[in-house]
């Protein structure tokens, strides 16, 4: 996937334009997670929208498996599996239910939704709690439940909007070592966070974006060796420092 120089601005309530991305690009490849780290506002869920083409961009486009996300929506949204801080799951509907109706919708057969839910439930450890609704389930049982509808139709590319976001650290350890499975099987993963400890775990190329911005784009090591820091930590507090990013307690 090539995310090429793309730009989006809005007008707030106050008719006044912000850009919430400027002239963004990377790579991430299969078999890699691309990570991007940023404090909150900083333009990462819009950056992944546009690529799931949820948004379009005012420029710059993004190739996924060869194609254009804009020129060729459908297909492009076939290939993408996308978790967003949106997504909220409630009703009468059981778990088992959700991922039957989302995997018609993505016209799977009855028996590739039951091989895919009896797998995705084994992965996500949701065996106790696949058969209840939503309204019984704690919040990590839910975010294991969205993340199993977002790949039920078995995507290629798969883009997580803080996916431990929330979560305490053993749902958080499930989501973190079902991403590295997701890695093994050579799928194309980009994710965003705010949490230092998750980029560090789990990407193999990490963009640090502040004020819709992309100021390092490399792997981890690389980036450390530039700025002779000894964790990440200490870059993203020195460009949070230099571009006035203030963060609140």
């Amino acid at each position: 996937m090539q995310v090429n120089n793309i730009s989006k601005s809005f007008v707030n309530r106050k008719k006044k334009k912000i850009e919430a991305v400027k002239n963004v690009s990377f790579e991430c490849r299969s078999g890699e997670i691309y990570g991007l780290l940023g404090p909150n506002g900083a333009g990462k869920t819009t950056t992944l929208r546009i690529i799931a083409t949820l948004l379009k961009p005012d420029s710059g486009a993004v190739i996924v498996n060869g194609l254009d996300n804009q020129k060729e929506p459908d297909k492009v949204r076939a290939m993408i599996g996308f978790l967003t801080s949106d997504m909220k799951v409630s009703g009468n509907l059981t778990g088992r239910e959700f991922l039957r109706f989302f995997g018609q919708l993505n016209h799977l057969s009855e028996e590739k939704i039951e091989e895919r839910t009896r797998m995705l439930v084994e992965m996500l450890d949701m065996a106790d709690f696949i058969d209840r609704s939503p309204n019984k389930l704690s919040s990590g049982m839910k975010q294991k439940l969205s993340i199993a509808i977002s790949l039920i139709h078995d995507p290629d590319v798969i883009i997580f909007d803080e996916p431990t976001n929330g979560l305490d650290i053993f749902a958080s350890k499930v989501v973190t070592d079902f991403l590295k499975e997701m890695k093994r099987q050579q799928k194309t993963i980009i994710i965003s966070t705010h949490i230092m400890s998750v980029a560090e775990k789990l990407c193999d190329q990490l963009g640090l974006i502040f004020n819709g911005q992309l100021v390092e784009n490399d792997t981890i090591e690389n980036i450390l060796k530039k700025h002779e820091a000894a964790e990440i930590e200490n870059v993203f507090f020195a460009y949070a420092n230099s571009m006035g990013v203030i963060q609140n307690a």
